[in-house]
């Protein structure tokens, strides 16, 4: 939430053709009575992408879902998993783990209003005092009835009382192995695993035994990741060569959005970790901060970025 817009989403499909990109989470209410060319309009060059709904009732997450698939999404995701205050007030999230019944029910209701696109669900293994592997398979099993066949598994409890959002995605115990059961007895679900997942690399060293991954702060906070995924995934060639490369090709999408009126931070924001551990970084992060957020700011804050990038790397190559 906060996080993945879509100038973050173009500029990670910049440097992954193949992998499922998902929009931050949008509340049905929102969808139904927000600016939806805001907050859920997206390009053409971002398929595939899933819009990621949360909510509890299910007529207006049918009217939401319906409208996802009339924009052209390729996937509606209901999340179940996120644990925010602002979520647990509205009475979804992932308090929702506690109502498989009701779930179920709300994937009826969004399946049958976006026939002809899949919805799936994210999910925690359970939350609060709950038994994971109860909690998990009751919901799993219930909302499958239904014809539900994908499952985006964030393999930790969330609780609800006593942790931030922030320490929900840390501190309760991965339970990789129970997430790999669930894809063992239910053979037939796609299961796509979540949570932890540090690196491209860890990412793939984790397949075995489920169907997919999710990356989702390792894929904002080091997008250079994204860079590795079509061939070490797809077996595909790789969009751009390394991160300079990305940048380049970024560039016209920016220069559009710019003369459309769109401000250069609210674009670069979400490339500030491009470079992270790499010479240069440090300079990278701090020009796109200090002078991308300047009224008037253009492409010559990238340029000059980009520039201290390889004056220090090959700054660097010299004194080996």
């Amino acid at each position: 939430m906060d996080w993945t817009d879509r100038h973050c989403r173009v500029f990670h499909r910049t440097l992954t053709r193949r992998a499922l990109l998902y929009t931050e989470m949008v509340t049905a209410d929102a969808v139904i009575h927000g600016d939806r060319g805001r907050l859920i309009g997206f390009s053409e060059i971002e398929h595939p992408v899933a819009l990621q709904i949360g909510g509890a009732e299910p007529d207006k997450l049918a009217r939401a879902a319906r409208i996802g698939a009339d924009f052209g999404y390729d996937e509606i995701n209901l999340n179940v998993g996120c644990p925010s205050d602002r979520v647990q007030s509205g009475r979804f999230g992932a308090c929702l783990m506690r109502e498989p019944a009701l779930v179920a029910d709300l994937f009826s209701a969004m399946q049958d209003a976006g026939p002809d696109i899949p919805v799936t669900i994210k999910c925690r293994i359970g939350v609060d005092e709950q038994e994971p592997e109860e909690a998990l398979y009751a919901l799993v099993d219930q909302v499958a009835a239904r014809g539900c066949s994908t499952f985006v598994v964030h393999a930790r409890k969330a609780w609800l009382e006593g942790l931030s959002p922030k320490e929900n995605r840390e501190i309760p115990p991965l339970d990789y192995a129970l997430v790999r059961r669930l894809k063992a007895e239910r053979p037939a679900l796609t299961i796509i695993l979540n949570g932890g997942l540090e690196n491209a690399a860890h990412a793939h060293a984790e397949m075995d035994g489920v169907d997919g991954v999710m990356l989702g702060r390792a894929a904002y906070k080091t997008p250079a990741e994204l860079l590795k995924v079509d061939s070490l995934f797809y077996g595909a060639p790789d969009p751009v060569a390394s991160a300079a490369d990305g940048v380049c090709a970024h560039m016209p999408y920016i220069e559009a959005r710019l003369c459309e009126g769109s401000h250069l931070h609210a674009m670069t924001r979400h490339m500030l970790g491009l470079f992270h551990g790499k010479p240069g970084g440090r300079l990278w992060r701090r020009v796109l901060s200090e002078e991308g957020a300047r009224a008037g700011a253009g492409l010559e804050v990238l340029d000059k970025a980009l520039g201290a990038v390889t004056r220090e790397f090959a700054q660097q190559e010299e004194t080996r």
